[in-house]
């Protein structure tokens, strides 16, 4: 593990991600400019000061046949141009990636301001469609052959390999499907806000709650969106030399872990007892971040594309023993007012998945929290969370830890 040298978040912004911007005779384009200009204006950092852009974003050649989209910043940005600008493809992971790649651009003195995007548009065709798209971020041809909703399936298999190694009751995943829709309702930029949901939603009711595929009902899984998020990144020398001059709150993104392991399901079922390299990227950024302890944490945001992944989280993160998160659950441990929330945004499930942004997303809602910025689902008194982000059937890994300063 090496050692990192400090980069600073200055600001962020995260597009409605209830909006469906088909619906408003919008395109990519249109969410690439909002989410730019938006997260610039937030942090009070003119097109003229950034030197380097990172753009996440997953499925654009198939959700809207536009790739090459490092360039389309500069198309709807036209100040942006002549700025070196890259694309970031990792399944669920591609914001964190684009951000890891930021911070390498910032640590190594390459550039000192850095605008990340993460940018989807997902809800423009039918859902049977967008599952096929999404099936990409598997072994194609090797798994979930036959299956109309290759991710259900899969988490529905992680969820039985989980249940087969530690046990595992199907309420525990309904009440961290039941927490995150609460959490999102005070979210103002939740998709979920408005829904209306009863009790029977989050329960084995097969008319409120039908199952979707195995072990996964509806209310079980993340959201299809359309969404936005960004941040500016600065290295640690621009912050010495004209952080005085920030009129905003400003977080250090302290730790970070990055691991990848195969896109099979079964290679990782067959080499891990307990999906080792999601621990090790999380180890890795408490690490480098010197937290010696998860309970140091006020908070963490994790990625719930499945309810099942919420849960196995828990453990990962060391809030319990393997097979034991169902405890932190009873307790109210992971409760947005609880000794250690998960989620207080609402998560996936609840603020909703738009595949290349949620990375971003997360890290802005670290952000938010330890710079007292989250309004509607602040968390007391944070000054310290963690996020985890996962692409794929957990094939790619990370994992941050940010603080305030």
């Amino acid at each position: 593990m090496t050692t990192q040298q400090p980069v600073w978040i200055i600001g962020g912004y995260q597009s409605d991600f209830a909006r469906n911007f088909t619906k408003e005779s919008l395109e990519i384009s249109d969410l690439v400019r909002e989410t730019a200009t938006g997260t610039l204006a937030h942090a009070g950092i003119s097109t003229d000061q950034v030197e380097v852009i990172h753009v996440g974003n997953a499925m654009g050649e198939f959700y809207v046949k536009q790739g090459h989209l490092g360039s389309m910043v500069a198309t709807v940005v036209p100040e942006l141009a002549g700025i070196p600008s890259s694309r970031h493809e990792a399944a669920c992971a591609s914001g964190s990636v684009a951000v890891l790649a930021a911070m390498a651009d910032l640590e190594s003195g390459r550039y000192d301001i850095a605008l990340v995007l993460g940018v989807e548009i997902e809800r423009n065709v039918p859902g049977a469609v967008g599952a096929g798209y999404l099936a990409s971020a598997a072994w194609v041809g090797h798994e979930g052959q036959g299956q109309e909703y290759v991710w259900p399936y899969t988490f529905s298999e992680v969820a039985q390999e989980y249940d087969r190694r530690y046990g595992l009751q199907d309420e525990h995943l309904r009440l961290i499907g039941a927490q995150n829709f609460a959490n999102a309702k005070s979210n103002p930029s939740a998709q979920t806000r408005a829904w209306a949901t009863t009790p029977e939603c989050f329960s084995a009711d097969d008319e409120a709650n039908p199952t979707v595929v195995g072990r996964v009902r509806r209310y079980d899984c993340s959201q299809v969106t359309d969404g936005g998020a960004g941040l500016v990144l600065v290295s640690d020398q621009w912050m010495r030399e004209n952080g005085a001059d920030l009129e905003g709150p400003v977080a250090r993104i302290s730790g970070w872990g990055h691991r990848n392991a195969s896109l099979s399901l079964q290679d990782k079922f067959d080499a891990s007892a307990h999906a080792d390299y999601l621990r090790d990227a999380i180890t890795d950024a408490f690490g480098r971040a010197g937290v010696e302890d998860v309970f140091q944490l006020d908070g963490i945001e994790t990625h719930d594309c499945f309810t099942i992944s919420q849960y196995m989280a828990i453990d990962h993160f060391g809030i319990t023993k393997p097979g034991c998160s169902g405890d932190a659950i009873d307790s109210g441990l992971t409760a947005r007012d609880g000794a250690l929330p998960v989620n207080p945004s609402g998560g996936l499930i609840g603020v909703g998945h738009p595949v290349g942004a949620t990375g971003v997303r997360m890290l802005l809602d670290a952000y938010l929290q330890v710079t007292g910025q989250a309004t509607g689902y602040q968390v007391a008194g944070a000054r310290r969370f963690a996020t985890l982000n996962i692409g794929g059937s957990t094939s790619t890994a990370v994992c941050t830890v940010v603080e305030a300063e």
